[in-house]
C-alpha cells in the first residue's frame, strides 16, 4: 500500500480541508466505481486488497477477480432487484487475489442508474479473511453457502442457480459432511460464523435501509 502523506502534508490537507483524495484512498475499505461491470475507478485500499496496481485493474471487466467465470455470471443478477428500486444491496462472496488466493469479501453497492442497475454503480469491498478463513470448496458449494448465508431456502437457491432442489440438497449435504457438522447453523460457525449481524440479505435491507 502507498505510504500516507507526511505529517507536514497531513497538517496542510486538514488545514485546507482538502481531504477528498486522502479519504478515498485510505478509507479502511475498498471502493470501486463501475460501468456495466467494468472497473472504471478504484481506491488504493482496493488495489492492496487484491494485490494489483491501479493500472492493472482499470477498464477491465470484473471477471478476473472471481474464482470462475460462472460465479461472475451468477452473482450478476442477485442485486438487480434491490439496486433497481434504489435500495442499497450487499452480500458476501468469495473472490480471488492476484496471487490466486481465494478469500471472503463483503460487497455493498449503490446504483446511479436504477433503470439499468449495473449500468453505473459504486461499490465497497471489505476483506473478511480474519473473521472467516477460506475453506476449500467447489464452485457450487461456494454459491450454495453464500446464498444460504443470505437466508435463502434450498428451493429459493435452486431457482437462483437454475438447479433442481435435489441438486442443491446434495451440495448442502456435501458442505455439512466436509465440515463435520449436522445443520446449517453449525456450518456457518465452522466456516467462520456469519450468523447474526454478519449476514444481511434482501429482507434485512428492508428493515435496516442502511449500509
Amino acid at each position: 500500500m502507498e505510504n500516507p502523506p507526511s505529517q507536514e502534508a497531513l497538517d496542510s490537507l486538514f488545514g485546507e480541508r482538502d481531504l477528498t483524495a486522502l479519504a478515498f484512498d485510505f478509507v479502511p475499505i475498498g471502493i470501486v466505481a463501475t460501468e456495466n461491470r467494468v472497473l472504471k475507478e478504484c481506491n488504493q485500499r482496493f488495489c492492496t486488497m487484491f494485490g494489483y496496481s491501479r493500472a492493472e485493474m482499470l477498464d477491465r471487466l470484473f471477471t478476473f477477480l472471481y474464482p470462475s467465470e460462472e460465479e461472475f455470471l451468477n452473482v450478476r443478477d442477485r442485486g438487480n432487484k434491490s439496486l433497481g428500486r434504489g435500495a442499497l444491496y450487499w452480500d458476501e462472496r468469495v473472490m480471488r487475489r492476484k496471487s490466486g488466493e481465494l478469500f471472503w469479501v463483503r460487497v455493498r453497492g449503490h446504483s446511479f442508474t436504477p433503470e439499468d442497475p449495473l449500468g453505473r454503480a459504486v461499490w465497497s469491498f471489505a476483506d473478511l479473511s480474519e473473521q472467516r478463513p477460506y475453506q476449500p470448496l467447489t464452485r457450487r458449494e461456494r454459491e450454495v453457502y453464500s446464498l444460504l448465508g443470505e437466508g435463502q431456502t434450498s428451493k429459493e437457491i435452486a431457482r437462483t442457480l437454475n438447479l433442481s432442489y435435489r441438486t442443491v440438497e446434495v451440495h448442502r449435504g456435501s458442505l455439512l459432511k466436509k465440515m463435520g457438522v449436522s445443520n446449517t447453523a453449525a456450518l456457518f460457525s465452522s466456516l467462520g460464523d456469519i450468523t447474526g449481524d454478519h449476514v444481511v440479505g434482501s429482507s434485512s435491507l428492508k428493515k435496516t435501509e442502511q449500509i
